[in-house]
């Protein structure tokens, strides 16, 4: 690893200076580079072809085709990572299930939380009134399943993995990823880099989260009842989500996938008297959400009555509007306080998660929110502004961050957001591979998610373990990675010591 000179990554960045104050720290791919020209003629198109042959493509919203697909962008080599903090984010992921599963279904922490947000932020309101009628009625299905997944950036400054954020819904990638890891193992292969393929660690996230669901259709007890996905109105990723229905059908060949978007759930979704989810004539024993996180996915009333239907039902859902609601931005900075942690882990607990966190703060209206608007106003650099949205490409950054405030800094509008420090990670070299374009050598960063599955009622876990990993790499000059978004690509992680 080569580092720049120390007062560059001091933490304090009181000096913005471009480039060299933005990321401090450049590491080492693991070859060097670049490769020669002979050699990248040879290995593309061995790398494209093992991506398009293993299914890691999706469909494209420029030139949507449904009898075709596209190589999905990627990265030629693995990406390095410190193996120390790749560990460390690991190990601590059962304890994230736990802390997220216990905010959940703390109704007083909730309130609090997302009290001003809710009047503010029309989105979070309807699902908050989701969450307060199924409340208010009764529960039907108190065991909820998690498939979440925690991204990171290593930070330069306190050389650690710190939290970007938590995703309780349509954690994505977890198939596609695992086609990009072995797509490297065979492409170190085909350079004559056998003696680096213990440094790529083994990932079964694909696996891990069908088995969850599996676990979750099990606990419903019917055996004729199917799981069901939801969809967005046209699905581009594809394949990251068909090879999710193909292996809970490799794993347990007598459990059937169905797919609907909330639409189609509006007009022929309904519920019996005991409460069973009924969708074209099949009981519903799961509910898999890749769809419902943003606003656009809900048209009108219908899709807002539908998702009220599934929520009232007794099918598991994969997130439960409770756990939706515990993954908002609000939530998030909230538990970041100092001493919240303490409320839903052991001491110990509190402080080992409370170390991934960086700096996050609350822009409510007050003096507490006065400060922070005010730090950003003087540094935009230093920060993130983020509202309480999924799904890619939300967040503000750099001047724009001073221009959003200024308009919203006397207005609870404000308190729709919440404002992080900006993680600043380490510069590295990767070729992007990417359809129709020539392949590049860039300077990149990479963010880490590790998935994570729980299965239990308020009471009681019946599952809960670490469950895979991810990489997804961006070039360092943009702000946002979202591979489907189409602001990054895939990667897969080269652990070193």
């Amino acid at each position: 690893m080569a580092t720049c000179p120390s007062d560059c990554c001091d933490g304090t960045f009181d000096q913005m200076k471009p480039c060299k104050q933005m990321t401090t720290t450049v590491l080492d791919s693991c070859l060097p580079l670049p490769l020669p020209v002979e050699v990248l003629t040879e290995i593309i198109p061995k790398a494209k072809d093992f991506a398009l042959l293993h299914g890691a493509a999706m469909r494209y919203k420029s030139n949507f085709d449904p009898d075709s697909l596209k190589m999905a962008p990627f990265f030629l080599l693995p990406s390095a990572f410190p193996r120390r903090e790749f560990d460390r984010v690991v190990k601590l992921q059962p304890l994230i299930n736990v802390l997220m599963h216990r905010i959940a279904h703390n109704h007083e922490f909730l309130e609090s939380s997302l009290k001003k947000t809710v009047n503010v932020d029309d989105f979070t309101a309807r699902l908050w009134k989701i969450y307060t009628t199924v409340r208010e009625e009764g529960v039907s299905q108190w065991v909820s399943l998690g498939l979440f997944r925690c991204d990171y950036f290593y930070s330069v400054p306190s050389h650690s993995a710190q939290q970007v954020e938590i995703n309780t819904i349509a954690s994505s990638f977890a198939a596609l990823t695992t086609r990009v890891s072995l797509m490297h193992r065979y492409i170190l292969g085909e350079l004559r880099k056998p003696e680096l393929l213990h440094h790529l660690p083994e990932n079964d996230a694909l696996a891990g989260l069908c088995s969850g669901m599996i676990s979750a259709w099990e606990v419903y007890s019917c055996p004729k009842a199917v799981i069901l996905f939801v969809i967005e109105d046209v699905t581009y990723n594809i394949c990251d989500q068909r090879f999710h229905e193909y292996e809970i059908r490799r794993q347990r060949p007598d459990v059937h996938v169905i797919r609907r978007n909330l639409t189609q759930i509006s007009k022929t979704g309904h519920l019996t008297d005991d409460k069973r989810l009924m969708i074209d004539g099949n009981e519903i024993a799961v509910v898999y959400f890749r769809a419902g996180y943003e606003p656009a996915q809900y048209h009108s009333e219908a899709e807002w009555e539908a998702r009220l239907t599934i929520e009232r039902s007794r099918a598991i859902k994969s997130p439960s509007i409770q756990y939706q609601l515990a993954g908002t931005k609000k939530v998030q900075q909230e538990i970041a306080r100092p001493d919240v942690l303490k409320q839903f882990l052991s001491d110990s607990e509190a402080e080992l998660v409370g170390q991934l966190f960086t700096g996050l703060y609350s822009l409510d209206l007050g003096p507490e929110g006065d400060r922070a608007v005010q730090m950003a106003m003087e540094n935009p650099e230093r920060f993130v502004l983020k509202p309480q949205r999924e799904g890619g490409g939300n967040n503000v950054y750099g001047a724009e961050i001073k221009e959003v405030l200024e308009k919203i800094k006397d207005s609870a509008e404000r308190e729709a957001y919440i404002l992080m420090d900006r993680i600043r990670p380490p510069i590295q070299e990767n070729y992007l591979v990417r359809p129709y374009e020539p392949v590049r050598l860039v300077e990149v960063v990479s963010e880490l998610g590790i998935f994570g599955v729980i299965l239990g009622t308020n009471k009681d876990i019946m599952i809960n373990k670490f469950s895979g990993h991810m990489l997804r790499t961006k070039l360092s000059s943009v702000n946002e990675g979202g591979v489907a978004a189409g602001l990054g690509a895939l990667d897969s992680v080269f652990l070193f010591d």
